[in-house]
């Protein structure tokens, strides 16, 4: 079976969780959309297409990948997969190649005839599949079609259950923790991989939804997991408080009160503090009690400022977003609806942080200023990813510098009204 995932025009409204990714890469459940669709369908051969930008890191970390090749789509019948869909693992096997399903009046799924090629013109497919749709039996399907990073956390929990529902486990040795290990609920919603290392005065609280720890996780004493969670491979929790709905990827190290967030890998929350309806790209440092707001005051919806354009996103619990590289140093505070870049320096003074701190800035004393040099920059991500045998290769760091240069703009705006902000009197 042939697949490909594509992006469609919203991507870019995925920043900055997205500015080094492509849509169908960010974590919701137990897996991105591409990782669902390979392991639900017995796919042979799979392609992707992305921004432009991300075609190098891409081809570089999935080798056995079609990417951006239009040729290859006219090898044979191809099942298109929007990336936004965030779908039940049992619907995707049932996706019916006669026909175009739909969500919202967006095509989340469409066999292509080889002959249709010719139809897929520009980086912008969404008029081509809509046509092309016409010619089949449009069909709604279940799940949601993600229009915000928002979404991801509001569908988290329900996707964690989806996932662990549809998953066909090996061994587990949840039945075997022991008596100093206290799994609450139905143990058969609780899976531990073999060679996941739990302490005593554990806490697996299954009774709200399912837990699963994946290989090489280590959960140290006085931890408490409530499901529905995701523990992703080599994850650390330290006396960690781990509230439903969150989904924590591999090689993260977790500490403090978590709740409905997503950890995409790589990331050290080490220390206390509170995390909440969130979303954390890899290589972030988060210091010691970096705290965040994910409810206002007077209950009201949030906005969130992505891309420096304010937009409503109709929750009232939406914490914060922070793209990759970033660091937080001790004591930072976030506001309700924040939206980070990639690699930016916060360095807080006491007060609660502006809510648009666009890439390659930093917060300093309270200030919103330039990011410090961007050689700088890149050595300082070259020494986290080498602390974790992880090498920032040519590809990625030419990506950065894209990104540093797409961004330009929107530092400059967030600066002068920054500038415009400060110098009303109080």
């Amino acid at each position: 079976m042939r697949v490909a995932l594509f992006e469609d025009h919203a991507a870019p409204d995925f920043a900055p969780i997205a500015l080094l990714r492509p849509v169908f890469e960010l974590l919701c459940g137990q897996f991105s959309a591409r990782e669902r669709a390979v392991r639900s369908l017995p796919v042979d051969d799979w392609g992707v297409f992305v921004r432009d930008s991300l075609r190098a890191v891409y081809r570089e970390e999935h080798p056995e990948a079609h990417v951006n090749e239009l040729s290859w789509l006219r090898g044979g019948p191809t099942l298109l997969l929007n990336g936004r869909w965030l779908a039940d693992p049992k619907t995707l096997p049932l996706c019916d190649p006669d026909a175009a399903g739909v969500i919202d009046g967006t095509v989340v799924f469409l066999t292509l005839d080889p002959l249709e090629v010719a139809l897929l013109t520009g980086d912008n497919w969404d008029d081509a599949l809509s046509q092309i749709a016409r010619t089949r039996r449009r069909v709604s399907v279940p799940g949601t079609l993600a229009r915000y990073p928002w979404d991801l956390i509001h569908h988290n929990a329900d996707q964690l259950r989806a996932d662990f529902a549809a998953r066909d486990f090996g061994p587990s040795k949840a039945a075997e923790l022991g008596p100093q290990v206290a799994v609450l609920g139905d143990v058969n919603n609780v899976f531990v991989d073999p060679s996941a290392s739990i302490d005593p005065f554990v806490v697996i609280d299954a009774r709200k939804g399912p837990v699963s720890i994946e290989a090489g996780a280590m959960i140290q004493a006085f931890t408490r997991l409530e499901g529905p969670c995701h523990v992703g491979r080599k994850s650390q929790l330290f006396r960690a408080n781990v509230r439903e709905g969150t989904s924590i990827g591999p090689v993260c190290r977790v500490g403090g009160e978590i709740e409905e967030a997503i950890l995409h890998g790589y990331v050290n929350k080490y220390h206390d503090g509170f995390l909440g309806h969130s979303y954390v790209c890899p290589w972030v440092n988060l210091g010691a009690l970096t705290t965040n707001s994910d409810l206002k005051n007077d209950y009201s919806v949030v906005k969130v400022p992505l891309s420096g354009v304010s937009i409503d996103s109709g929750e009232m619990k939406v914490g914060c977003f922070i793209g990759d590289h970033t660091k937080t140093a001790i004591g930072s505070l976030f506001n309700t609806g924040t939206s980070v870049g990639v690699m930016c320096l916060i360095l807080p003074d006491g007060e609660l942080l502006p809510k648009h701190v666009p890439s390659y800035s930093r917060i300093w004393h309270g200030d919103l200023i330039d990011g410090y040099p961007f050689e700088k920059g890149l050595a300082t991500a070259r020494a986290a990813m080498e602390r974790r045998n992880i090498e920032l290769t040519p590809a990625q760091e030419q990506l950065l510098r894209r990104v540093h240069f797409e961004t330009r703009d929107e530092r400059e705006r967030a600066f002068d009204r920054f500038a415009e902000k400060s110098a009303v009197p109080a």
